[in-house]
């Protein structure tokens, strides 16, 4: 049965995906001063969003449609260049599956956990969490977008001690743009895997590979 209010509980900062010790990226972008107020984060979370927020989003589509998520983690991992950045979305996608095997148990996350022990790509997870809560692909990709801004939006107020009434400004401000990323993503879902989008940020990969090889840092990614 559908209930959208599952949706609220997957949006949940507070359901124990893991997300809070990622940063998005917004960590390395701070240090190098390219996140300094609540504009640049939200011309940083825009850029995220038009790229790996779209990619993601509709992978996560994809996984609630139906397609095989096994396939779609093997495209997740093709259109993620950065090791720093595989690594850390399968950890994400190990912990997502631990809260959606314990809220929403279903035969397909349990052969998805067992056909990948380390850990799926937390999009594709995300997406079969959705299926099994009873959502639908667009509800999965609204998710995605979402977590793709709050996160850094989030970390940004630890980071820079930012207002957290401007960081929730930033957001509302973004809602459009995520309704439109959302809508592409589901639709771009129905056309198959190859027709799923491929965007990247370049800039993002270079800083994940840095921002990994620091010897001290507050966020995992």
């Amino acid at each position: 049965m559908t209930t959208r209010a599952a949706l609220l509980v997957l949006a949940d900062g507070r359901f124990p995906a893991g997300g809070h010790a990622h940063s998005g990226g917004a960590e390395p972008a701070v240090k190098a001063g390219r996140i300094r107020n609540a504009r640049d984060l939200e011309e940083f979370c825009l850029g995220r969003l038009h790229t790996t927020g779209l990619t993601s989003a509709a992978l996560a589509a994809a996984a609630a449609q139906g397609l095989d998520p096994i396939a779609l983690d093997e495209a997740a991992d093709a259109r993620t260049p950065s090791p720093a950045l595989r690594n850390a979305a399968r950890r994400l996608g190990r912990q997502l599956m631990r809260a959606a095997r314990a809220t929403w148990p279903s035969p397909e996350l349990a052969a998805l956990a067992e056909a990948r022990p380390r850990g799926a790509h937390q999009p594709v997870v995300l997406g079969l969490t959705a299926r099994s809560a009873g959502l639908e692909a667009a509800d999965a990709a609204h998710c995605v977008a979402y977590e793709t801004v709050s996160g850094p939006a989030t970390a940004v107020v630890r980071l820079l001690s930012l207002d957290p009434f401007e960081a929730s400004a930033v957001l509302a401000r973004l809602a459009p743009a995520l309704d439109r990323v959302a809508g592409q993503a589901a639709e771009a879902a129905r056309h198959g895997i190859d027709a799923l989008p491929a965007a990247s940020a370049p800039l993002l990969d270079i800083s994940a590979e840095a921002h990994a090889a620091w010897p001290v840092r507050l966020f995992a990614s």
